[in-house]
């Protein structure tokens, strides 16, 4: 008995819409039914799943019973890092085209390729500072 798969991430965000656009418009994920939760919030879908859930920082204290103050929006980036958290990552299919989209943007991104396979990555951290690592596997390196 165990995990079979991962469901969701769940993200604070001090900035919902900006955060909602970066991964509808960047990333390409889907904006979807979500149930009527009393705070604001988006389901984000992937292949069908919603696999990003975020939520609004400031409605949501208190609601899931227990009081904690609102998460501030990230200040510094991801060099700072997002908790014990680190990254979220997806699987890409398109590295150029996903690296020129991120460059018009003008978002700020690392890339690396991994020592030892043909896999490139892009690394761009979202408008709360979660950073997001996209991986593109069989790449010519």
């Amino acid at each position: 008995m165990g995990v079979r798969a991962l469901e969701h991430v769940t993200i604070r965000c001090g900035q919902l819409r900006r955060t909602r656009d970066f991964y509808v418009e960047l990333m390409g994920l889907t904006e979807g039914e979500r149930p009527a939760f009393p705070f604001r919030g988006y389901w984000l879908y992937l292949g069908g799943i919603p696999v990003v859930h975020l939520v609004e920082a400031s409605d949501t204290a208190g609601a899931w019973g227990r009081e904690e103050a609102p998460l501030p929006a990230a200040e510094d980036g991801p060099e700072n890092g997002t908790g014990a958290f680190d990254h979220i990552a997806f699987h890409g299919d398109d590295f150029e085209g996903m690296r020129a989209k991120v460059k018009d943007a003008g978002l700020v991104f690392k890339e690396r390729v991994v020592p030892g396979g043909r896999l490139k990555q892009l690394f761009v951290p979202d408008p709360e500072g979660v950073l997001v690592e996209i991986n593109f596997r069989n790449t010519e390196v």
